[in-house]
């Protein structure tokens, strides 16, 4: 079945958050450079998709964060670079937003949050009282709770993106990562997505682990 190709409601989202958050820059150069980022060729998982859901789900969201227009400068920015034989993802994008966000226009402060919330998704643990921290992250953590059919879909392109890894030890990596969400107290922190995901997004995690280890 074809999918609708997000990019173009994407780029009008975008011009619409970057004038209303002031800045006197033409949008449009930035919209294009981000979109092509998310595009790149090694992503499977990581795409316009993706972003594009995480934005949803800041909607969703919303009431919960302090300043949700900020929160959705940090979902745009929170993967734009991505590669996934690197560890420095996250620090990488927060300095690509520190640079951008500059360069558009947007007062220091905003763009210093933006990149704050950035770096909060290298682990997805925001300190309690954390608004927006909490929205970004149960944005990001909402695909754990997709329908079985879904959450296989989003493992095997997550698979894909580590194609570089043998099979044993992507395994034994996954796992780890697994039992480290398991072992939290809550996957999510705001009330809406702690009622409307925890218990799925913990039944498919476990699934999953079951698979790996058999």
């Amino acid at each position: 079945m074809a999918t609708t190709d997000p990019r173009p409601d994407l780029l009008e989202r975008w011009h619409a958050l970057l004038t209303r958050c002031g800045s006197p820059a033409d949008p449009a150069p930035y919209g294009a450079e981000l979109l092509r980022r998310w595009a790149e060729p090694q992503r499977r998982y990581h795409t316009p998709a993706h972003l594009a859901a995480v934005l949803a789900e800041v909607d969703a969201l919303a009431e919960h964060a302090a300043d949700p227009d900020t929160v959705r400068l940090a979902a745009w920015f929170h993967d734009a670079v991505y590669r996934p034989d690197r560890s420095e993802n996250e620090e990488r994008s927060a300095a690509l937003a520190e640079r951008a966000l500059t360069e558009a226009g947007l007062p220091p402060r905003r763009v210093t949050e933006v990149a704050r919330l950035v770096r909060l998704t290298v682990g997805h643990d925001p300190a309690a009282g954390d608004r927006d921290g909490e929205v970004l992250c149960d944005a990001d953590l909402a695909v754990l709770a997709g329908p079985p059919e879904a959450y296989a879909a989003y493992a095997a392109a997550v698979r894909e993106e580590y194609g570089f890894v043998p099979e044993e030890a992507f395994r034994a990596g996954r796992a780890a990562v697994l039992r480290q969400l398991l072992a939290r107290p809550a996957l999510y922190r705001t009330a809406t997505a702690h009622r409307r995901y925890e218990e799925r997004a913990r039944r498919n995690l476990a699934t999953e682990l079951e698979l790996l280890g058999g």
